[in-house]
């Protein structure tokens, strides 16, 4: 059968009229007329009898195979313009609407943070990403999504799988790259004796590594491993999150600084370890709101040892259980909020109650974003504009800053 792809869904598959249904065709773009064998409601190996304008050339060679980009078969601006048109149609879901900015997109090989799949196979060893839908691991040693200085672990990856994994069960080995060198962290692995203990540490020396933890344990750290917040300088605990591109960070950075305007006060809720609590530093007192205690141990540090920042206090709460309530909002000028993709509809629900006049709405997940976004504009907010952010780039993720503002 022929069909015809009239949009795409939020996961990027192209959506066709079919016989009992809607029909979910990956790799295909609106306007495309495709053919293939329906299987439930997919075709899962279509063919391209009409193809769009808007269909180009993978860059990466291992595009077909790999599972981390699913959009390089679309042009940069169809790319722009269903990101922002993804977040629109998850606000108007919910009755809401706005000014949307241009999108932001981070450059390609700038991804600076990445989990690989590693593993033991008869010939050596076999490092990058599961394939689609798969448990097999591909090979990607012409990324064009990573940093260069990601893709230049591979060496040291190696030397830790050979170490760590076995023939029968692989490793899970994250790299993100610092100021001080790549900070590594491997699970799954096997249990580090006192030799093995030696042997890490020496690989650390070998390959530069900044720091390395083995099973959620650090085995050695040559350099502790350095991020900068707008010029301030953190070193994050294990695992902590960090924006996915540089590029990313500075544009969410930049717009949530505009959203707030001159607020002499702001509260930052899920401050994490300071990505925009150090920066509005510079101008407001800041107290940073976060569950997690390494985390703000290792912001409180970091404004310690800063120059030129006003007052920066630490908050340890659970705001899923615990949000912040009206009563402890008063005489604060505007509120940073940067939620897990679940979203926090609690800690909306209180903050509806507030009479704070800037709320600067920091989302890696739109639907959730206009969920909780319809809590403060049924209290009075008004959603002033939205800036999408592309930090993901030829894959279905989608993040953004909002200003809603109350008179």
């Amino acid at each position: 059968m022929n069909f015809t792809i009239k949009q795409l869904s939020i996961q990027g598959d192209g959506i066709a009229d079919g016989p009992e249904g809607p029909v979910y065709i990956p790799f295909t773009l609106p306007g495309e007329v495709v053919e293939g064998e329906v299987s439930g409601n997919r075709i899962p190996k279509p063919r391209i009898i009409e193809p769009s304008d808007n269909r180009v050339k993978a860059p990466c060679p291992h595009f077909k195979s790999c599972g981390g980009c699913s959009m390089q078969h679309a042009s940069d601006s169809l790319l722009a313009d269903w990101k922002t048109d993804v977040v629109r149609n998850a606000l108007a879901a919910h009755d809401l609407e706005s000014e949307f900015r241009p999108i932001i997109t981070s450059p390609a090989q700038s991804r600076r943070r990445a989990t690989f799949a590693a593993q033991r196979t008869k010939k050596g060893v076999l490092i990058g990403f599961h394939g689609r839908a798969s448990d097999t691991v591909i090979a990607i040693p012409s990324c064009k999504l990573l940093h260069p200085e990601i893709m230049a672990t591979l060496p040291a990856m190696e030397a830790l799988t050979k170490i760590g994994a076995s023939r029968k069960a692989g490793i899970s080995i994250s790299v993100t790259q610092s100021a001080s060198g790549p900070d590594v962290s491997v699970e799954d692995a096997k249990e580090a004796d006192g030799p093995m203990m030696v042997e890490l540490g020496a690989l650390v020396e070998q390959f530069k590594l900044a720091r390395l933890s083995w099973n959620g344990e650090v085995v050695a750290i040559r350099s502790v491993p350095v991020q900068t917040f707008d010029g301030v300088s953190v070193s994050p605990p294990v695992g902590a999150f960090l924006q996915a591109t540089e590029a990313g960070q500075i544009s969410l950075t930049n717009t949530v600084i505009e959203a707030v305007g001159n607020a002499s006060t702001i509260v930052d809720l899920f401050a994490g370890c300071g990505t925009f609590s150090l920066p509005l530093a510079k101008q407001a007192t800041v107290l940073a709101v976060e569950g997690d205690a390494p985390l703000l141990n290792a912001l409180d540090a970091a404004w310690r040892l800063g120059e030129g920042l006003k007052t920066l206090t630490t908050h340890k709460r659970d705001l899923f259980r615990n949000p912040m309530l009206a009563e402890d909002l008063k005489n604060v000028g505007a509120i940073v909020i940067d939620p897990p993709r679940a979203g926090t509809k609690a800690q909306c629900e209180a903050l509806s109650e507030a009479t704070v006049s800037r709320i600067a709405f920091v989302s890696c997940n739109p639907v959730t974003f206009a969920r909780d976004a319809k809590i403060l504009v049924n209290s009075g907010y008004t959603i002033d504009w939205v800036q999408v952010v592309d930090q993901f780039r030829w894959s279905s993720h989608v993040e953004l800053v909002a200003l809603l503002t109350k008179s």
